[in-house]
């Protein structure tokens, strides 16, 4: 009923830009707050940025300054747009939203995962 999906990772060299984009599809009520996580191998996957519904922001110190959450709620679609990456970004990244949808005759709410985009970068 409802999915959630990242794009956007890839390679890039330190120094560059990417943007992530999380997007939800289904029977779709309001998409509210949402997280980007990232995860490397051996490690918990750590929260990097969040926002909310009203667009209030929050991120990690390691990425503050370098990345920004946006949203289109009119798409359904979160970003996260990275600036002056380092090799030490390189992780999956997962985006996690709490939605509210509409199933069998009723508005509902659950917690969603993305399957993550990979994102590389390179010294």
């Amino acid at each position: 009923q409802v999915q959630l999906v990242e794009s956007g990772g890839g390679l890039v060299q330190a120094g560059g830009s990417l943007r992530l984009s999380c997007a939800a599809s289904g029977s779709i009520v309001s998409i509210n707050a949402v997280g980007w996580y990232r995860q490397t191998p051996g490690k918990q996957r750590e929260l990097v940025a969040h926002i909310t519904r009203g667009g209030s922001t929050n991120y990690v110190d390691s990425v503050k300054d370098r990345f920004t959450l946006s949203r289109d709620n009119a798409k359904n679609t979160v970003y996260l747009q990275m600036n002056s990456l380092k090799p030490e970004d390189t992780a999956v990244y997962y985006c996690n939203a709490n939605i509210g949808y509409y199933a069998d005759g009723a508005n509902k709410y659950g917690n969603y995962w993305g399957q993550g985009t990979p994102v590389t970068v390179s010294s």
